[in-house]
């Protein structure tokens, strides 16, 4: 059997074996699909050991991979926290230089000069303030993904849609704290959606995906 992967490069492709994606470097187009750790499952009678090696492997995965989303939704976490304060500081700045601004109206000799001060200090906090809002927008779209694989399941509450009870699902206690949050961010972009206004839902949103022939 052949197959049609790029010959004489290191990659990544799915083991015929294991299905999982396994590093290769084909120099044929009639090498075995085949990953060096399921070579030896070659052959009928190697049917028991092979299966047990795979759920071993799966397993091991499993865990390496909850360990990374766990990992990956504390740093969001923490990043959406330095967000809040952020945009908080830059809320208060705003205010502060507003005030400087007035207080600086009577001293400025003309109209033109009182305008272009006032202009320039708004345009560069609005600007800062919309880049924080774009970066707490990929953060918030990177977490509705986490939580569109770990959330109640709704035949049972207490099971998370993975399988897992909510109570043993690293990733949906990992979501939990900003999950009211996340929840206000997804209301606001998907009014903003039924608007046909700008907004920050991910391209795979099912609200996206169902409004997307609409505009075509």
């Amino acid at each position: 059997m052949t197959h049609d992967n790029p010959l004489h490069v290191d990659l990544l492709t799915q083991c015929w074996c294991c299905q999982a994606l396994q590093p290769f470097k084909f120099t044929s187009a009639t090498d075995q699909v085949v990953c060096s750790f399921c070579v030896r499952h070659l052959g009928a009678d190697r049917a028991e050991k092979r299966d047990r090696d795979h759920l071993r492997m799966w397993v091991e995965i499993l865990v390496d991979e909850r360990e990374s989303n766990r990992n990956t939704v504390e740093k969001l976490t923490a990043t959406l926290a330095e967000r809040d304060a952020a945009l908080a500081g830059l809320t208060t700045r705003v205010d502060e230089l507003t005030n400087v601004v007035a207080g600086e109206f009577d001293r400025a000799p003309t109209a033109q000069v009182r305008s272009l001060l006032e202009n320039e200090v708004v345009k560069r906090a609005d600007k800062r303030a919309a880049l924080e809002q774009r970066r707490n927008d990929r953060l918030m779209a990177a977490i509705w993904r986490v939580d569109r694989l770990h959330r109640e399941g709704e035949r049972d509450p207490h099971t998370c849609v993975c399988g897992t009870s909510l109570a043993r699902c690293a990733e949906w206690q990992a979501v939990e704290p900003v999950r009211q949050a996340l929840r206000d961010w997804e209301a606001k972009n998907l009014q903003l959606l039924r608007d046909g206004q700008r907004h920050a839902l991910p391209d795979d949103h099912p609200d996206v995906v169902r409004a997307a022939p609409s505009r075509r």
